[in-house]
Order: structure tokens, then sequence, then C-alpha cells
């Protein structure tokens, strides 16, 4: 049982410390990684790989903008991804919430907007 957190950028790991700081308190066991679906698609997908054969894992995806790491890994992926987009202020979550919402068909991204809810989802996937 594990959740790894796949960062589009090294300007998201506060908001990725929410959500960890939760799941060790859960204690849940976590790995972060930071690699951008845009800027590094074969960083994300040796992730991936890397995890394939585990059976209990949940990505969180921590993505603005033009959130393609969610999609990305939900679609190359057969484990359940939650996308937790940063944001500084509402005009930033309104942009990055929408980006993480609008996804193509067969990737099923659940998007969870609290990073406190995100940890929390974790907890109930798992059962524990």
């Amino acid at each position: 049982m594990k959740a790894v957190i796949i960062m589009g950028s090294t300007s998201d790991e506060t908001h990725a410390k929410k959500i960890t700081d939760n799941l060790d308190e859960y204690g849940i066991s976590w790995e972060q990684h930071v690699a951008s679906a845009h800027k590094q698609p074969l960083k994300v997908l040796e992730i991936l790989e890397t995890n394939k054969d585990d059976e209990n894992i949940v990505y969180i995806t921590i993505a603005g903008r033009s959130n393609a790491l969610s999609g990305f890994v939900a679609a190359n992926s057969t484990f359940p991804t939650l996308g937790c987009p940063p944001f500084s202020d509402k005009a930033d979550m309104l942009i990055n919430i929408h980006s993480t919402l609008q996804m193509p068909s067969d990737t099923p991204v659940l998007t969870v907007v609290d990073p406190g809810n995100c940890a929390l989802a974790v907890k109930r996937i798992f059962g524990v």
C-alpha cells in the first residue's frame, strides 16, 4: 500500500507536503517524484513502469495550468489517479481545476481540490 506522488515541478513541493503530512499521520507510505508530462514524459512512464506490478498503489498528481500529467498517468496506469492541482489564488485555482477536470475518455482522473481531502481519499481507497 503506497501513494505515489508525481509533481509537474519542484514548485509544487509545498502543496505536496500538505498531502504527505496527512499520509504520515494515517500511516500510509508514499514516494514523491518530479516529472512533467510535457517536458519529461519518458520519466513519467518510467515511474509508472517501476510500479506496475505492485498491488496497492494510488497515484496523486500535482500539476497546474495545462495539466497533462493527471491524464497521462491515468491513461498509462491501471491504478487510481487523484489529481490535486495547486493554486496560489482564486483565479489560479479556477484555471488549474478546469484543466484537471477536462480529461479525454478512458482517463479516469478523480479531482480533489483540498490536499487534506486528497490524503483522506487515499486512506479510504486503501481502507485504512
